[in-house]
């Protein structure tokens, strides 16, 4: 079940909620009790590398069609 970050107006207080993908619109009062929340923004962030330390480097040249294979250009 998905995690959503609500903010609360009345006193700034920010928190999280899991809850379904079709609730998460619904109202979420904050833990002090206050109804004024809005949902925040979430942002997804994805790091690392793809090669293992000891990969070659990916080499040149994109295949395809016109990458040279077929004589088109």
């Amino acid at each position: 079940m998905p995690r959503y970050e609500y903010r609360c107006r009345a006193c700034g207080a920010t928190f999280e909620l899991r809850r379904p993908m079709a609730q998460s619109a619904a109202p979420a009062p904050c833990p002090a009790g206050h109804d004024d929340t809005v949902k925040l923004l979430s942002t997804v962030s994805v790091g690392g590398t793809a090669r293992g330390g000891d990969a070659p480097a990916p080499s040149g040249g994109g295949g395809g069609c016109c990458g040279g294979a077929c004589g088109c250009g």
